[in-house]
């Protein structure tokens, strides 16, 4: 995890490079951006969870480039650490280039910045407004406050942030309109536990710090109302709903068969450890010994080309809203 306050240091460095000695200095092509700003994952076969949304967004805007960063600062050093580890590069051919060197935000914006670009859009990778997404609006508010003496040496003629997968408070974008986006797009998940006479249970990551366990459970709930034949019950890894608290409302619903899939953009290690792992306390083995039979699924939502367009979605009404013309 980070916070705005750690990365006092990076913002300062950001704000001098910025500054240009003299016109000229910076080129002033007025071009446009777009940074897809996800946790990230260490997780070679998990990436394309984060590359199918870059890439659909790409393919909608092919003359704007999309940058991807990821927020988590452990996360960073393990790809950058793998740069110069030419075993690993020769087993995992599929890797692109750019991961290897996957910078945070702040630094992806300063070189978008600094190679002329001056609208930007942030589009999160993240599912939720939880930590990950809070931090980063933080850093996005203050760069794109920089205001220098002379406007036109402003760092930015746009800088704006769009919204997570589950979106935010707010009544221009209700929020109720983003889950029941989503639940539309897993349609293909309700018919999968359908077609195999099972419950579908989704892991989701959560928090224990804040209160984000209700809009889970509205998604849930949107769920349940699409696909009324299945029934569809959400819980995170920290926070509320645990599986603990979900286990009792499967036995009440006398539930035999359990299709356990992540609802995370990428299937990293929470879905491969925490939820279909061998060991004992994984999910799929707790609800083994419960005597359920348990399909795993461990692919990551962002795999999803109808979850994928739901940030394509955003990104057009955060660039529509700021009478941005994306091309």
């Amino acid at each position: 995890m980070h916070s705005f306050i750690h990365s006092v240091g990076a913002l300062f460095l950001l704000f001098l490079l910025c500054q240009p000695a003299q016109a000229g200095d910076i080129p002033e092509t007025g071009g446009q951006a777009v940074v897809l700003a996800a946790f990230g994952t260490t997780v070679p076969k998990a990436l394309p969870g984060i590359l199918n949304i870059r890439d659909r967004l790409q393919r909608q805007y092919p003359q704007t480039p999309v940058k991807i960063a990821f927020t988590s600062n452990i996360v960073r050093r393990v790809w950058q650490k793998r740069r110069g580890d030419t075993a690993f590069i020769k087993e995992h051919p599929g890797v692109p280039a750019d991961i290897f060197t996957v910078q945070g935000p702040l630094a992806t914006i300063a070189n978008l910045q600094d190679a002329g670009y001056r609208t930007i859009i942030v589009q999160p990778g993240h599912i939720s407004a939880g930590e990950e997404y809070l931090d980063l609006a933080a850093s996005i508010d203050a760069l794109g406050g920089i205001r220098t003496i002379k406007a036109r040496f402003n760092p930015f003629e746009q800088l704006v942030l769009s919204r997570p997968a589950m979106g935010t408070a707010g009544e221009q974008h209700p929020y109720a309109d983003d889950l029941t986006l989503i639940a539309q797009a897993l349609a293909g998940d309700a018919a999968l536990a359908e077609k195999h006479g099972s419950t579908l249970l989704y892991m989701a990551h959560g928090n224990t710090y804040m209160p984000s366990g209700s809009a889970y459970l509205e998604f849930a709930a949107i769920m349940n109302r699409l696909y009324p034949r299945v029934k569809i019950y959400i819980a995170l890894v920290e926070g509320y709903p645990s599986l603990d608290d979900t286990l009792p409302l499967l036995e009440q619903a006398g539930v035999g068969k359990v299709l356990l899939k992540p609802f995370m953009t990428v299937a990293g290690d929470h879905t491969l450890n925490d939820m279909a792992g061998d060991e004992p306390e994984s999910w799929k083995s707790i609800l083994a010994a419960k005597g359920y039979e348990v399909m795993t699924v461990p692919r990551g939502l962002g795999e999803n080309d109808a979850f994928a367009d739901v940030y394509l979605h955003h990104l057009q009404q955060t660039a529509s809203d700021n009478g941005i013309v994306l091309h």
